[in-house]
């Protein structure tokens, strides 16, 4: 039996091996909100920047015993204050990760995808669970569970893209990539297959580059060989596959979800699309999750300090 979290210690690992990428905290005025960037920290994946009350940072990290001597904070009156601060310094490329703290994402997204002082790129924001499931031999990512509701083909597009992006710039390698529906042919009945379909076809025309698709493909042969044996599918992703994007949130949501609690896997989140990564972290996270999510972040920043670092 594959023991849990092993796949994130690997790359946490991988994490401690960069540079701490300087990280905006925002909000961070709760003990695991300020604990989990306080823990990254001490494991050298990041280097923070607590932005929130002074005072009551202050007061919470003694209330805890949680160490911040020596650490920056940037003193915001209240959670609004302290979303808008923190998206500011990474105006200001005074961070290079964006992490949110004891606030609603809701709120932080607010400030994050604002178009006039937000973090907007030309390619969409969405979000990639990254999840630790036990005897399951790879991370599986699962994309978009969490930002795009009902995502139409072109944000699709760029879900793919980012999530791919992502797991090329950790070092995985080259990615497999199922689109999901709820069956393996295309028909009109269901939409998603035929988006399915397109998705595909686009990244023969290189307008999706960098990973192997395929698609439609239901959950059982996107990661079950013997599903995708029985049912002849073939090809290189086909019961294999590394990163699943989803119709839909709420299905993405239910399938994070049943592997979390029914396969006691470990869901690490980051958003990706946005100037640079941010990461959600969620009060019921354990330790190691909230570690995974920032090494992730921290991995990716460290590829694209590099990347930005060479001669054009």
């Amino acid at each position: 039996m594959a023991e849990t979290n092993e796949k994130y210690e690997r790359l946490i690992a991988a994490a401690r091996d960069g540079t701490p990428a300087v990280t905006i905290v925002a909000h961070p005025c709760d003990e695991t909100s300020l604990r989990g960037a306080m823990e990254a920290a001490s494991e050298g994946i990041i280097e923070p920047v607590l932005v929130g009350p002074a005072a009551r940072i202050v007061a919470v990290a003694a209330e805890h015993g949680i160490d911040i001597a020596g650490r920056e904070i940037v003193d915001a009156p209240h959670s609004h204050a302290a979303a808008a601060q923190a998206v500011a310094l990474i105006r200001e490329d005074k961070g290079e990760l964006l992490m949110k703290g004891s606030l609603h994402t809701d709120e932080l997204m607010k400030e994050v995808t604002s178009s006039a002082t937000g973090l907007r790129t030309e390619r969409r924001i969405s979000h990639v669970f990254i999840m630790d499931v036990p005897d399951h031999p790879e991370t599986l990512f699962i994309t978009d569970a969490a930002i795009n509701i009902f995502p139409d083909l072109d944000t699709k597009r760029d879900i793919v893209q980012n999530a791919i992006d992502l797991w090329c710039g950790i070092g995985l390698g080259t990615p497999r990539v199922a689109i999901l529906s709820a069956v393996e042919t295309v028909t009109t009945k269901i939409p998603s297959t035929i988006e399915a379909a397109a998705l595909c076809k686009m990244a023969d025309r290189g307008q999706i580059t960098g990973g192997l698709l395929e698609g439609p493909l239901a959950f059982d042969n996107a990661i079950d060989p013997e599903a995708a044996r029985i049912k002849g599918i073939g090809g290189p992703v086909a019961g294999q596959a590394q990163i699943l994007v989803v119709p839909d949130l709420e299905a993405g949501n239910m399938l994070a979800k049943n592997l979390t609690f029914l396969a006691k896997a470990d869901a690490a989140g980051i958003v990706l699309g946005a100037r640079v990564p941010i990461i959600l972290t969620s009060r019921a996270d354990s330790v190691r999750t909230r570690l995974a999510s920032c090494a992730v972040a921290a991995i990716y920043a460290n590829a694209r300090r590099k990347t930005a670092d060479v001669p054009a």
